[in-house]
């Protein structure tokens, strides 16, 4: 008997592969605004994963743990009362507390990390940043975002991987009667 051939299959990139589980994490958020997963990798090996939601032992936002993410505040307000601890937190924290170094680590993200996720990778010694959704800011915080990353040497880049393929149905985003948690960058 001969040998069947093998049909050739595509592998995804290590940035397709990695985004992807990063879409999966974010469907164990409970946030009612939006689902948020991040993992951070080292030497091709996820050593820590974070979605966003509340603290452990608080009830989650889904349960009306977080006033804000229960409240009608428009997208980008309320965030000094908020609960939630972000997604890239999350990872970051949880890393730290197996004891499990992130210097040199990649982070990777469905959304931009905000400018104190993005505090936070660097102080982590995360050395590169890959994020699939845009989250911009006004102009002048933007100015100071980017000289943050010019100065700190941290690589920021955008792997817009949902653009070209379907987010896995259990990461699909929450949706709230507010709107996205995206700042209206217009005005």
């Amino acid at each position: 008997m001969g040998e069947r051939p093998v049909p050739a299959r595509v592998r995804p990139s290590w940035d397709d592969y990695f985004i992807t589980i990063a879409w999966v994490v974010s469907s164990r958020s409970s946030c009612s605004r939006r689902a948020v997963g991040a993992l951070i990798v080292t030497d091709k090996r996820i050593v820590s994963t974070g979605y966003n939601g509340t603290p452990f032992g608080v009830a989650n936002c889904d349960e009306g743990g977080c006033p804000r993410c229960a409240s009608d505040e428009p997208a980008q307000a309320g965030y000094d009362w908020c609960l939630c601890v972000h997604a890239e937190q999350n990872a970051i924290a949880l890393a730290a507390r197996q004891g499990t170094a992130t210097q040199g680590a990649t982070i990777y993200v469905t959304l931009r990390p905000c400018f104190g996720c993005l505090k936070e990778a660097i102080q982590a010694g995360i050395r590169e940043i890959v994020f699939d959704q845009p989250f911009d800011y006004l102009p002048s915080l933007e100015e100071a975002y980017q000289t943050l990353v010019r100065q700190s040497g941290i690589t920021l880049r955008q792997h817009n991987y949902s653009a070209a393929h379907p987010v896995p149905p259990l990461a699909a985003p929450a949706v709230h009667q507010t709107g996205p948690e995206m700042p209206d960058v217009t005005e």
